[in-house]
Formats: C-alpha cells, sequence, structure tokens
C-alpha cells in the first residue's frame, strides 16, 4: 500500500467559513482522505489555520480583541466546526504555532544563503489618519484590470489578478476608511522568483495529470507579460513570524514580520511536527524529508483556483530554492468558484450560507453530498436551494435511505430481524453483481483520479442498481408464491446494504456508520470482489430496521431557508 500525504489551503482565521471555503479544499481533501484510508493506504491528513496577516489583525480589532487571543478563539471555533462536518483530519494546526515559527525563519535563513533574497528599499502607502504603513489587505479600491470596486492591495478577488496597493484606483485604508493616503519610503526583504523561473516550469512540466485549471494558472503567471515577479516578503506589521535569518537577527529588519503568504504554506510542514508533538504521530520527517524516506510519498494538495499561483510557484520556490531535501506537491487538485443563489459567496462580506449555520439545519451529511456532487470542477457552479432540495430528496432520501428501509423492513414483517437462509441466487442475481461489479470499478477509478463529481454520480449509479433490482424481481410479490426466492433476494439485498455503507463512506460517513450499525457489524472490507462482499453477512446474522436515514426537505423549509439567508450575515 502507498503512503499518502494530504494538504488541504489552511483557511484565514478570520471569522466562520462558508460553504463555497468548505468545497473548494477542506471537503474534497477529506473525500479522498477517507477512500484511501479505506482501501488500506496510509494517509497523513492536515490542515490548520491561516492566523497571520491584516485579516487577523482588521478581524480581532472589530472583535475588539488582543489578535492572539481572538486567534486561539477562532482556532477553536473553526476545529469544533471541522469537527461537525466530519472532516478526519490526522492534525488541525496553527501557522503561529513555535514550529512554523521556526521553520518559516529557517527557510529565510537557507533562501538568504542561496542568493534567493534581496533587500528593497520602497515606497509603501502611509494613512496618516491611522499613523501607520498599510500593508496590502488594509487597502481596498477598483481594480484596474476588471473594475471590481473591492479589490485588495494584493489580490482582486473578482479577476484573482495578483496587485500591488499602487495598482489600485481610489485607494482608501480599510481600518479608517481614510483616503488620504500617501506613498513613504521603507526597507522589505523580497523572494527572488524570476531567478527561478526556468527551473520552476521544469519543475511543472514534470507533474502528471494535473487539471487544466491548475497548469494554465501556473503558466499565466510564469510567462504573462513581464513573466514571473520577484515577491515581497515582509510586511510591517505586528502580528506574524517575526522576521530573523535563521536563529540570527536581521539587520534593518526589525519590527517587521514574513508575509502570511510566506510563512501559510510552510505551516503544511510545521503542521506535522504540531501532529508529532501532540504525540499523534513519531516522525514527521518521513513524510516531508526525501532522505528520511518521503521519496515513496505521493503528495497531493486541495485549494481554490485563488491559491493556485502561491502553491505552483512561490512554494515551490521556498522548496525548490532552499537547495535541501524537501517533498515537492506531485498533484494539486483546484476548483472553481461555488457561488450562492445568482452571487458570490463572500466571508467578508457575509453573504451566503455558513458552516454553523449549516449544521444548525441540517446533519454534515446533507452538505457534504449536495457539496461533493456539484464540485465546482471544471467550471464555477452555483448553490440554489430548489437543487440542494431535490439533490437531498431524491439521491439521498429517495435512493439510498429508502433501500434500506423498504429491505430492513420488509424482512422483519415477513421473515425475522436476521438475515434469511433459503433459496439461492439465479440469473437476476448475477446480472445484478455483474453491474455492481463494473459501476464500482467506475466509482474507484474516479476517485483515484479525484475526479469529485464524478465519483459521486458513480456512486449514485451503484445505489440505483439496488433499486432497480428491488422493482425487477419485487420480493414482496415473489413471496406470495415462492418464499424461499424472495429470502434469497431479500438475503442479497441486506448485504447490498452493508455494502453501500461501505463504498459511501467517504462521502457521507455518518449515514455510513448508522447503516453499519443497524446492519450489526463492523465489516468495513472494501468490496475487491463483489460476490464475496455480497456474502458478508451470513444466514442468521441478526440486524435492527435503522431509523430514518435522511429525511426529506419540505417545500415551506425551503422556502423559508432561501427567505432567512437571502441578505447577507450580521
Amino acid at each position: 500500500m502507498a503512503r499518502h500525504l494530504i494538504t488541504s489551503a489552511i483557511p484565514y482565521i478570520n471569522g466562520i467559513k462558508h460553504l463555497g471555503n468548505l468545497v473548494g479544499s477542506q471537503l474534497p481533501a477529506d473525500l479522498y482522505a477517507r477512500y484511501l484510508r479505506a482501501r488500506g493506504h496510509e494517509v497523513l491528513f492536515l490542515c490548520a489555520t491561516d492566523e497571520h496577516g491584516t485579516p487577523a489583525e482588521l478581524a480581532a480589532a472589530k472583535a475588539g480583541k488582543p489578535v492572539a487571543e481572538y486567534c486561539a478563539e477562532m482556532w477553536e471555533v473553526q476545529a469544533k466546526l471541522a469537527d461537525g462536518f466530519r472532516l478526519s483530519f490526522d492534525h488541525f494546526g496553527r501557522s503561529s504555532s513555535t514550529q512554523n515559527h521556526k521553520l518559516t525563519q529557517h527557510f529565510a535563513g537557507v533562501l538568504a544563503d542561496q542568493g534567493l533574497i534581496r533587500e528593497v528599499s520602497e515606497t509603501q502607502m502611509y494613512s496618516k489618519a491611522d499613523g501607520r504603513y498599510l500593508p496590502d489587505r488594509y487597502i481596498e479600491g477598483t481594480c484596474p484590470n476588471c473594475g471590481f470596486d473591492s479589490a485588495r492591495g494584493d489580490q482582486c478577488d473578482n479577476c484573482t489578478k495578483q496587485l500591488d496597493p499602487v495598482d489600485l484606483i481610489n485607494p482608501h485604508s480599510t481600518i479608517s476608511g481614510s483616503t488620504d493616503l500617501e506613498m513613504r519610503e521603507t526597507k522589505h526583504l523580497y523572494l527572488r522568483q524570476s531567478e527561478m523561473k526556468d527551473q520552476l516550469e521544469e519543475w511543472i512540466d514534470t507533474r502528471e495529470g494535473w487539471p487544466v485549471l491548475t497548469t494554465s494558472i501556473a503558466k499565466k503567471w510564469l510567462n504573462d507579460g513581464d513573466g514571473l515577479q520577484d515577491r515581497g516578503i515582509t510586511r510591517d506589521l505586528d502580528w506574524g513570524v517575526p522576521v530573523q535569518r535563521g536563529d540570527e537577527p536581521w539587520p534593518g529588519m526589525e519590527g517587521k514580520v514574513f508575509y502570511v503568504w510566506f510563512d501559510a504554506p510552510i505551516e503544511y510542514i510545521a503542521c506535522s511536527q504540531e501532529w508529532v508533538e501532540a504525540g499523534k504521530g513519531d516522525d514527521w520527517a518521513r513524510w516531508w524529508r526525501t532522505d528520511k524516506g518521503a521519496d515513496d510519498v505521493r503528495y497531493t494538495q486541495f485549494m481554490g483556483k485563488d491559491n493556485v499561483p502561491f502553491h505552483t510557484l512561490s512554494f515551490p520556490v521556498t522548496i525548490l530554492g532552499s537547495g535541501e531535501p524537501w517533498k515537492l506537491v506531485d498533484y494539486i487538485k483546484s476548483f472553481n468558484y461555488l457561488n450562492y443563489d445568482g452571487g458570490q459567496f463572500s466571508t467578508s462580506r457575509g453573504r451566503g450560507v455558513f458552516m454553523d449555520q449549516a449544521l444548525e439545519i441540517l446533519p454534515a451529511d446533507y452538505w457534504r453530498w449536495w457539496l461533493l456532487s456539484h464540485a465546482p470542477e471544471s467550471s464555477d457552479s452555483e448553490f440554489t436551494w430548489e437543487n440542494f432540495q431535490i439533490s437531498v430528496n431524491k439521491d439521498l432520501a429517495d435512493v439510498l435511505g429508502n433501500f434500506a428501509s423498504r429491505v430492513t423492513k420488509f424482512c422483519r414483517s415477513k421473515f425475522s430481524e436476521a438475515v434469511p437462509e433459503a433459496g439461492t441466487y439465479g440469473p437476476d442475481e448475477d446480472r445484478l453483481i455483474a453491474a455492481l461489479t463494473d459501476k464500482l470499478r467506475e466509482y474507484e477509478q474516479h476517485m483515484e483520479a479525484i475526479e469529485v463529481r464524478k465519483s459521486a454520480a458513480a456512486l449514485r449509479a451503484a445505489w440505483v442498481l439496488g433499486n432497480e433490482y428491488l422493482q425487477e424481481v419485487a420480493p414482496w410479490t415473489t413471496f406470495k408464491t415462492d418464499p424461499d426466492k424472495a429470502a434469497a433476494q431479500i438475503r442479497l439485498a441486506l448485504n447490498l446494504i452493508r455494502l453501500y455503507a461501505v463504498v459511501s463512506a467517504p462521502f457521507i460517513p455518518d449515514a455510513s456508520k448508522q447503516l453499519l450499525d443497524a446492519m450489526q457489524t463492523d465489516d468495513r472490507n472494501w468490496p475487491d470482489d463483489v460476490p464475496s462482499a455480497l456474502a458478508a453477512l451470513p444466514a442468521g446474522h441478526a440486524f435492527a430496521v435503522p431509523e430514518v436515514t435522511f429525511r426529506k426537505i419540505t417545500d415551506d423549509e425551503r422556502a423559508e431557508w432561501q427567505e432567512r439567508f437571502a441578505g447577507v450575515r450580521e
């Protein structure tokens, strides 16, 4: 079995994330991690909160709390919500950890030794009203590229173009709203990305089967206009990783911190060190150092398209440029945006459904199924309440839940609460087994390729096969004339419930557990051999009729939720 390292883009600490954030990185990463574990692979699945930079400072100021206290509280909130959505992280870390501080300072030191960091005197926006320099996210204005009127000083959320504050039209301070800004001179460190352009392009060309979205964004940044530019890696902020050259002070950089996008990806590695310190693992280096055994690790990253440039270019420059034997990513699964009911989800603007609100309405599996089966892979996708209701009612309630309910209730009423033993399988059962085998192999192929929507479609099709079989053989009718034959049909169907629970677990883990508990089995063996899997529950094996696995969403509920979430979150 292979070893798989999986990281999800780390969410900003500033507030509760919306469903678009969830499906853009953490949720599909969890799907893949759960699937690989179910197939017997060794998996290390890591995520963390991204706690530095202006979003943290601004959010803490708004909350009226010291930034360290705010970050600690919000980490607890995000960790609890991750658990609520059943995200199976091996460790959920913090970019403000001492491990990340030390590792970030280490990388800065070795990059400087390699000649890949230069000191630059530059002018930077200064707000007279605020009495301070304004790093990129403290400034908003109109994007010169697309005209979006709330572009930030580092990047436009609308067109994803990387920006500098001076590029913005009509900029203003996000602290005070003041437009009384002027440029003043300050010193910063720059990562010499341009020196690594050829090496980066060569490396990217060796990555196999990357999504078009990933490679097209990387190539655009490498080659458009003047090509890959050097990038500032320090900021005039109080909160962050203090600028040091390894363990030594960095003359002229006193009072500055590293740019959040320099230290945030390094947290992936630091998170594994936190994992060891937390007593959950015993050797982080075998996952990250190729001189310590990481050569046989397959490393997959999950992220939204706005994070792609940093993971295909900036972070690889850090890793490659260090000259040290660190593990590089093998595959980057990137996602487009999930939009909300005719507009954009937005954390900063409070628009859409947020993770805590979603769990107040319905259990995690309802959301997991809809989000993954509608994942924005090849293009942006859109959440609507009508589509959500239809998908839950038809896929989860009518197809999967109804199958388990019909089979168990019929068996209880006509036989007992145990797998019946009479009868033998015939041509109908053989056809079902053959069709199910084909569909499960298709499902596995899509999961191996991390084709999320296709995986969901193949899984649903496997559920449908069971329902079609029931309709065709109609055990409730067969029972009247041939009870033994009906017993064989129900024996197969009861075993199908266990099989469905096992293969559905990556998508809907709570429902999977409920069905396995009802079947009174701990057998989670993957159905590599379908005929054997459909004999896992032998004749006489006791079961219980499950509670309703998935309930239907009513029209009144849908209308109520649609109205409730039509505006913005306060």
